[in-house]
């Protein structure tokens, strides 16, 4: 649980003091959407399903310019910043506006809290600086199982 610790504390320092409307709840919920999508792996469930998990949400960065933002994340360096733009023309308006509205909260409050979460959740979920190799899950499978039924309500 330690590792749910420091991805929920590392998230409540990104999110600052500001009070954005549904912040702590809104935060909670949308990480749930997020762990359930990596444990989803191809699987076409979920708000952010058929993404292909931790390997496919990187992929889809790379694919879409990202990759030396998105492999900062993976590494053991600095993570580079990405905005809320940025997140959206990645994952896609529709991606973003089904978490929006599967959690009750507007597109630009979902994308800008992918812009914060997405960067520190991929580093907490490589500490070693590398993704888990193909056909092997490297235990993701069984962390965003615990991650997902521990945010569960």
């Amino acid at each position: 649980m330690g590792l749910l610790d420091s991805i929920l504390g590392s998230l409540g320092q990104s999110q600052g003091m500001g009070g954005g409307q549904g912040q702590g709840g809104g935060s909670a919920d949308l990480l749930n959407a997020i762990v359930g999508m990596l444990g989803q792996g191809n699987s076409a469930g979920g708000a952010m399903g058929g993404i292909g998990g931790l390997a496919g949400l990187v992929e889809k960065f790379r694919q879409g310019g990202m990759g030396d933002t998105v492999n900062s994340w993976i590494g053991t360096g600095q993570n580079l910043p990405v905005s809320a733009d940025q997140v959206t023309n990645v994952l896609g308006s529709d991606t973003i506006g089904n978490l929006a509205q599967q959690l009750g909260l507007n597109h630009g409050d979902v994308a800008g809290q992918l812009s914060h979460m997405l960067p520190q959740l991929v580093d907490k979920l490589t500490p070693h600086g590398q993704l888990p190799q193909a056909g092997s899950d490297g235990g993701m499978g069984d962390l965003a199982g615990m991650l997902g039924g521990l945010m569960k309500r």
